[in-house]
């Protein structure tokens, strides 16, 4: 798999400083945050943005994230779809392929999985197409936590199935994987085209209610089942991206240029392991 870098293991660090951590790293892509976006736009132009990535050599993988897309009031969900156009033609003027979207939590007094479906395809159909209006896809990813309405990864497929659009695919991030049970016969059912970026990470040895994003760590130093994950990707056909998502607050301490190489050097050993 080629290798990506996503802003968020590196949050205190620039959009620049991203791509430059990124390259002297080795990285192949790297993951926008949007904050950061945000923040380099104010002072600077997608066409500098752009430059940027072709002087370094990377390509943007995906703008990182649209947030709780589901279950909104009429004009939470219309700020999202405004926040669908803005980045989408951001992301198709700086070259960039996808943007990814979450969904929202359960409402008050819970929903069926008739119902998430429906609200689910609802959404992402209509999002889909004010992408694609821009020549961009959206990246679905479920969140393995018990208010989540998308908690795993046999939900989050069925959904993406009933699209049925080819610019809409998953992101399957290993911390949510393993936190909202979410198996490896989940990935075995899986048409290989259907991923669009896997987020790697690890995890503490804490019982899986309990694990928060704070609990992250680099990849082959938890105890999440990342080797057995890998085969299985490439049992199924996948071997296109891994992305290094780690939401560790003592990691964005750290010099972004050494963690983003500490980051790569990790992941290609547990890549290297599972092979």
């Amino acid at each position: 798999m080629k290798l990506a870098l996503n802003g968020a293991t590196t949050m205190r660090a620039d959009l620049a400083t991203d791509l430059q951590a990124a390259k002297a790293a080795g990285f192949d892509y790297v993951e926008i945050w949007a904050a950061k976006l945000r923040d380099f736009l104010e002072e600077r132009s997608t066409t500098e943005l752009k430059d940027l990535f072709a002087e370094s050599g990377l390509q943007p993988l995906s703008i990182n994230s649209i947030e709780h897309i589901s279950f909104r009031d009429a004009r939470a969900y219309e700020s999202i779809k405004n926040e669908c156009e803005e980045l989408s033609s951001i992301a198709a003027a700086v070259g960039c392929p996808c943007i990814v979207v979450v969904p929202g939590p359960l409402p008050k007094g819970g929903a069926s999985r008739e119902s998430v479906i429906s609200e689910s395809v609802r959404v992402l159909t209509e999002l889909c197409e004010i992408s694609a209006a821009h020549g961009v896809s959206l990246a679905f990813e479920f969140l393995g936590q018990p208010d989540c309405s998308v908690p795993t990864l046999d939900l989050a497929a069925e959904i993406a199935r009933e699209v049925n659009r080819k610019d809409l695919g998953l992101v399957i991030d290993s911390f949510h994987f393993y936190a909202g049970n979410s198996s490896l016969e989940m990935i075995e059912a899986l048409d290989p085209d259907l991923i669009q970026i896997f987020h790697i990470n690890d995890a503490e040895d804490r019982p899986r209610d309990q694990l928060e994003d704070r609990h992250r760590l680099l990849p082959g130093l938890g105890i999440l089942p990342l080797r057995q994950m890998i085969s299985m990707f490439r049992k199924i056909g996948y071997d296109k991206v891994a992305s290094v998502e780690i939401f560790r607050p003592e990691y964005w301490e750290r010099d972004p240029f050494a963690l983003a190489r500490d980051a790569h050097a990790a992941t290609t050993r547990v890549l290297a392991e599972a092979e």
